[in-house]
């Protein structure tokens, strides 16, 4: 992970409240990433090296981290998109 990519995920933990993180896999298409969510279902991702190298970010910060593989993505982050696309431009 880059410098501006860790202090980009360092200050939303920072600035949020209630913050999870969540590793998301590798596919053909996209790299490795980390998704942080916050109470609110606000959200951030970046991509990461790999999913260790996200638990130890996650740990550094005192975050809960999950497997999106395992868990699925938070109800809170879905309603916070749908609440993005009514929003008026």
């Amino acid at each position: 992970m880059d410098q501006a990519d860790l202090e980009h995920l360092t200050q939303f933990v920072r600035s949020r409240r209630g913050v999870e993180a969540f590793v998301e896999p590798r596919t053909t298409v996209t790299e490795t990433t980390v998704l942080l969510v916050a109470h609110d279902g606000e959200w951030t991702r970046r991509r990461i090296e790999s999913p260790e190298i996200a638990r130890r970010f996650a740990q550094q910060l005192s975050l809960p981290i999950y497997d999106v593989r395992l868990l699925g993505y938070p109800q809170r982050m879905r309603d916070y998109n749908a609440r993005q696309k009514r929003r008026p431009a």
